[in-house]
């Protein structure tokens, strides 16, 4: 059959039309309909009237959280922690004379989390630390250091394995007591004081 054969170019052009009808209608299905359900964009309004834009924004959404998810996760700590020790918690007391000082500090792994609550029958000074295993005689890291406060709450992640606790001072002629209130995985506690030797308390 001849290239210019009639039969033949009306074949072709029924496959041209078919082609340009069938991307004609793709177009319009994306633009109408594909775009508002899969990406919010609604240029002639068709998605919000057939309820497809809120499936557009819906994905949107959870692309975009799960986008962040992944992002921290690359730099955060683990979710799931096992531990081999049991769960402790306890609620202590210490009175401190006018012009001293107590420390009371816990035995933490790295990445071990302590919940803590104290308060305090009238303002002391804080400093917060930790000691690292290994560290220099009297080193100690600063978390938190206040004068003349009454009370705190929260959560401590050990950035190192090491003793983590409170030094409370009372500068006040009369007696301060200080309750606190702790839960982790710790398994020793001390507790130090001007001219006494430490206290240690082993938790089961």
């Amino acid at each position: 059959m001849a290239a210019n054969d009639p039969q033949l170019v009306e074949q072709r052009h029924r496959i041209a039309v078919a082609a340009g009808a069938a991307l004609l209608v793709a177009g319009v299905v994306l633009v109408l309909f594909v775009l508002p359900a899969e990406f919010a964009v609604d240029p002639f309004g068709t998605g919000a009237r057939f309820g497809l834009l809120d499936l557009g924004i819906t994905g949107q959404q959870v692309e975009a959280l799960e986008t962040a998810g992944a992002a921290g996760a690359a730099g955060a700590a683990a979710i799931l922690v096992p531990q081999e020790r049991p769960f402790q918690q306890e609620t202590v007391e210490f009175t401190i004379g006018p012009r001293q000082y107590v420390e009371y500090k816990y035995r933490l792994d790295k990445g071990e989390a302590l919940l803590y609550s104290w308060k305090a029958s009238a303002p002391v000074n804080l400093d917060f630390h930790a000691e690292p295993d290994g560290a220099p005689r009297g080193y100690a890291q600063s978390y938190e250091t206040k004068q003349a406060v009454t009370e705190a709450s929260g959560t401590m992640t050990a950035p190192f394995s090491g003793i983590h606790g409170w030094y409370w001072e009372n500068t006040t002629d009369q007696d301060i007591t200080v309750t606190l209130t702790s839960s982790g995985y710790y398994n020793i506690a001390h507790e130090f004081r001007d001219g006494q030797p430490p206290k240690n308390k082993m938790f089961q």
